[in-house]
């Protein structure tokens, strides 16, 4: 229940406020970049934050002697990006590899605060009074489209740079119109069509991926929720939906953590690999 309301909210209501962005102004439309969600914002920020400061500290407490366990996790992801981008990346990876490093413990922090109770924040700001302030709160920045789609878009500029970069403007312009079916000019408007989609679906689906199991899994903690609140909706189960609630609620939020880690390292992988395309020639 939301901390301002003066009555107990049916379930569909309940999903609703918590699925309910904390905006600038409701929306409309279905495309409206005048809307900023204040809460994927901060959050996203929160946690960019946090992992700046992980890779600082594991920097700053890296020692040649016997290891920490916190040394010894960021220099196994340190070495398995490290890996992962030289069977893909063919030139430099001063930038890329620390990029990648850095978008793997990033979009993690950010999926794993879909483990966090659903009421959690809304009880916070409740007890803060601030109930009236900040009606709405999601705290998963990656089940918001606006976040996964202005990461994806990120990774398509860089795509762009090092397309440029390695292959010089006329370089790219050129592989644009003759790949992969050749450089006659009939084949000119098919070819630039197809690498067009080609760059369009590479962002769409990056975007796409992370924010639909993220928001799937969302959705599905929130109706596990309302197991455990069944008595509130005067239903007479209240007790079996608390016991349902409780296994259930704890045999996904085991698997959910295998998602949360599975989608952020599929995210740094199509980063790599994406970039790695950008600075094959063909």
């Amino acid at each position: 229940m939301a901390a301002s309301e003066s009555r107990l909210l049916d379930p569909a209501e309940y999903i609703t406020h918590h699925l309910t962005f904390f905006s600038s102004k409701p929306q409309s439309s279905v495309v409206d970049f005048s809307i900023i969600n204040y809460d994927t914002l901060f959050w996203s920020i929160l946690t960019g934050l946090a992992t700046i400061l992980i890779l600082w500290l594991a920097a700053r407490k890296a020692t040649s002697g016997v290891p920490s366990r916190f040394q010894c996790a960021i220099e196994w992801l340190v070495e398995m990006v490290e890996d992962q981008s030289k069977t893909m990346i063919h030139g430099s990876r001063t930038f890329i590899a620390p990029l990648a490093l850095t978008v793997f413990i990033w979009v993690a922090l950010m999926n794993s605060l879909d483990l966090l109770p659903v009421d959690l924040a809304t009880r916070v700001i409740g007890v803060l009074g601030l109930s009236s302030v900040i009606p709405h709160q999601r705290i998963v920045p990656t089940a918001d489209i606006n976040a996964t789609f202005g990461m994806a878009l990120g990774i398509f500029i860089l795509m762009l740079y090092y397309s440029i970069k390695i292959k010089g403007l006329g370089g790219w312009l050129h592989e644009l119109v003759t790949a992969p079916f050749g450089a006659h000019p009939l084949l000119w408007i098919p070819n630039l069509a197809l690498n067009i989609i080609e760059y369009v679906a590479k962002t769409v689906s990056l975007g796409m991926r992370l924010f639909g199991n993220m928001y799937a899994g969302e959705l599905l903690f929130l109706l596990i929720a309302l197991l455990g609140g069944m008595w509130g909706f005067g239903l007479d189960f209240g007790v079996l939906g608390f016991i349902g609630h409780v296994i259930a609620g704890s045999v996904w939020a085991i698997f959910h953590i295998l998602i949360v880690l599975l989608q952020a390292f599929i995210f740094m992988m199509l980063t790599l690999v994406y970039l790695g395309q950008a600075h094959d020639k063909h």
